[in-house]
């Protein structure tokens, strides 16, 4: 068993409010989207609140929804990402969301078995504004587990 595990969050500026007309696709998708990840492999843990989701969670500002989430490595974050039915709802996402003007996704790795807080979530994305580093990484400038770097 791996000694580490990668946190993820990503952020979102809504377009509209969850319950308007313009984001009915996107609230629908959401169970979809939440149970592929539970099944996906690699999948650890994900944020929710009492709904089964993270919707109601506003520790940004309050358009910005989150999402947080581990796995257990790189690899398979990416492979729900990217080769999962997951990939059709994000092709879609500017269709529901503004774009920000900072970083939206940040990557770091955890001990496995702790899971990772909000506070610490959104110190991580604003380590991220300096650019990628062991601490605080995307999936395109992926840094290895801690382990890994030491061997």
């Amino acid at each position: 068993m791996a000694d580490h595990h990668v946190a993820q969050l990503n952020i979102a500026r809504l377009r509209a409010p969850l319950d308007s007309p313009e984001l009915a696709d996107f609230v629908a998708l959401l169970p979809e989207v939440n149970d592929l990840a539970e099944r996906s492999p690699g999948y650890v843990w994900r944020l929710q609140d009492e709904s089964g989701d993270a919707t109601a969670l506003r520790p940004f500002e309050p358009d910005i929804i989150v999402n947080l989430t581990v796995w257990q490595s790189i690899e398979s974050l990416r492979g729900f990402v990217y080769r999962t039915a997951h990939l059709e709802p994000m092709r879609r996402r500017r269709e529901w969301f503004l774009p920000l003007d900072r970083p939206h996704l940040v990557l770091w790795w955890i001990p496995a078995g702790v899971l990772p807080t909000l506070a610490e979530a959104a110190e991580r994305l604003e380590l991220l504004r300096r650019g990628p580093s062991p601490e605080a990484f995307t999936l395109r400038e992926p840094y290895p587990a801690p382990a890994e770097r030491v061997a």
